[in-house]
């Protein structure tokens, strides 16, 4: 566990979309709880497909995983673009327009972000299935476990990330909506680069 457990917070620590939301969310007025605990709810249901096996089938069925990859690079661009809306010369207040003004719109947007994540999906279905321990409990309820281990880091990791832009850059303003561009720009990017892959895969 303690292996898995390495490993996990690494890769919650490693910057791309769920870093970019959780800036963004900390960038804005409103508490950050409801997009955190969205990002986190997001990676429950991909812990579950994992775990019941469902995953494994998925990427039996290339159509199926294509349409994950395209409904996630879809939702990465459209939230960038939103991102990319927010003026330079404007109050740190409309960091709030990327993420949602309600409780629900921002737990919703949070969920998409992590839960239509292929890359996210991919990587805990490698990584769950290599420390399930033979003889031991059922390989789900394990894989549920190590899961659960996975989440407890995500939440931490992202609240820090969005308290430490709250603190650091709420009281500078063109700061903040510049490192909201950036985070904008990164969802574009990481968006466009899964509509990339998919276009390969398809030429070959």
């Amino acid at each position: 566990m303690l292996q898995f457990w390495t490993v996990a917070i690494l890769l919650a620590l490693t910057p791309g979309a769920d870093w970019a939301y959780a800036i963004a969310a900390g960038l804005q007025p409103r508490s950050v709880v409801p997009s955190i605990l969205g990002m986190v709810s997001g990676y429950v249901v991909v812990v579950a497909v994992v775990a019941l096996g469902i995953g494994a089938l998925v990427t039996e069925y290339p159509a199926a995983l294509t349409a994950l990859t395209l409904a996630g690079a879809a939702y990465l661009l459209y939230l960038g673009v939103s991102t990319l809306f927010v003026r330079l010369d404007a109050p740190v207040t409309a960091s709030a327009r990327p993420v949602g003004s309600s409780a629900w719109t921002r737990f919703v947007r949070g969920a998409g972000v992590s839960g239509i994540n292929p890359k996210g999906v991919l990587l805990l279905l490698a990584l769950l299935p290599q420390f399930v321990a033979p003889g031991g409990w059922p390989a789900p309820l394990q894989m549920g476990v190590l899961g659960s281990l996975h989440l407890l880091d995500c939440a931490v990791v992202y609240l820090l990330v969005a308290l430490a832009a709250r603190r650091i850059l709420g009281s500078r303003p063109r700061a903040g909506l510049v490192v909201t561009k950036v985070s904008g720009a990164l969802m574009v990017l990481i968006g466009l680069g899964l509509l990339a892959e998919q276009l390969v895969h398809l030429l070959h």
